[in-house]
């Protein structure tokens, strides 16, 4: 066995026995997500590398503690890619571990699927300090209950996760990006219709980066696939609406900075009067526009409506994401602030199945302490 595991099992073992609550950290480019950051520090960078890369297979195998950049510039060798891809915030220190704990994924993740679309196996340290594994290097791979894929934003709560097999794509052949002026509504009305059609549709934001009347409203609209049919989507959407098709030198960037939250959308405010948190409404594609005083960002693929407004606003948004059947959460609280049910509260029925799972796995509760919900 490998020494750094080694010791890693040994520390969970020894905390364990001693009732010791454990942080568990990558990069720590995600320590601003979820709520209390509480334990002794156990750092899995020392267990990095590329274990296995088959890339006529499809498959890479990875240590959690291996960079996200070290592995997205491996699989860019071979004309490869994480397709769900995965934030960095603009941060290169973020992790494999990290990126299936936190099980986020950018603004492709409508039309490709997310984090937990691509892991096909993973292998586990649980609070027993006993190594596990889930899953395997296969497509089809799983019979019963994929624990693999329940390990997907997580958390780290309830285990330390050691290697990872992802399921990895080619590079698109072509790849084109347009924008239109509409406002929200018909923006929204227009990607439903575009929706429906066979298009290579990948990616698309709504926003409006400034407040000030009269700043314009734009739709950007991602196409990408085979040259052909990128080529004749751009043909026959800038036919039905009054746009233009972006240099990918320029696209390109902006989708990078939409992916890390790093647009001008994403700086916060400077007049609000009261602390302001960046809210996440995660609600059905086919979701209207939303009767909220705050400006918006809409990822229609993903079904994700972003606004900074005041931390005093949760119930309200809550309930205007649970009226068309979605959920509100605080994404980056103000100021760092910690413990603010940043996550909306579980059904009772559901929150029996998470105590369950984590009696289970970590049943001395040393994993990431109320990280996702205080006493869980």
């Amino acid at each position: 066995m490998d020494t750094a595991l080694q010791h890693l099992i040994e520390h969970i073992q020894t905390a364990a026995a001693q009732r010791t609550p454990l942080r568990i950290r990558g990069g720590g480019s995600k320590d601003f997500y979820g709520e209390t950051l509480q334990g002794e520090l156990l750092d899995t960078t020392s267990y990095r590398g590329i274990v296995s890369y088959e890339p006529s297979e499809l498959v890479v195998t990875v240590r959690a503690g291996t960079p996200l950049a070290e592995l997205e510039a491996a699989l860019a060798e071979k004309g490869q890619c994480l397709a769900f891809e995965p934030p960095r915030f603009g941060d290169l220190s973020g992790t494999c571990g990290g990126m299936v704990a936190a099980g986020l994924s950018g603004p492709a993740r409508g039309s490709v699927g997310g984090v937990r679309d691509y892991v096909l196996g993973l292998q586990l340290i649980n609070g027993r300090g006993e190594h596990l594994t889930f899953g395997g290097q296969v497509m089809k791979n799983v019979a019963g209950y994929d624990l693999s894929r329940l390990m997907v934003g997580a958390m780290g709560t309830l285990g330390l996760l050691a290697e990872i097999s992802l399921k990895v794509l080619p590079v698109a052949p072509a790849e084109a990006t347009l924008v239109f002026g509409l406002d929200q509504a018909n923006a929204l009305a227009q990607l439903h219709r575009w929706g429906g059609q066979p298009l290579p549709l990948n990616a698309s934001c709504w926003v409006r980066d400034e407040t000030a009347a009269g700043a314009p409203e734009l739709l950007f609209v991602r196409l990408r696939g085979a040259v052909a049919a990128v080529d004749s989507a751009c043909t026959k959407m800038l036919s039905e609406l009054p746009g233009k098709r972006m240099d990918n030198a320029q696209a390109g960037p902006d989708w990078t900075a939409c992916r890390d939250l790093k647009l001008p959308f994403f700086t916060a405010p400077a007049d609000a009067t009261e602390p302001t948190a960046l809210w996440r409404l995660s609600v059905p594609q086919t979701a209207p526009v939303l009767d909220l005083p705050w400006p918006q960002l809409v990822e229609w693929h993903g079904g994700q409506r972003w606004l900074w407004a005041p931390e005093s606003a949760l119930a309200q948004l809550r309930q205007a994401a649970a009226a068309v059947g979605g959920s509100a959460s605080m994404f980056i609280a103000p100021g760092g602030s910690r413990g603010q049910n940043r996550f909306s509260p579980l059904t009772p029925a559901v929150e029996q199945i998470h105590r369950r799972l984590k009696a289970e796995f970590d049943p001395t509760g040393i994993f990431n302490p109320g990280r996702m919900y205080a006493d869980i």
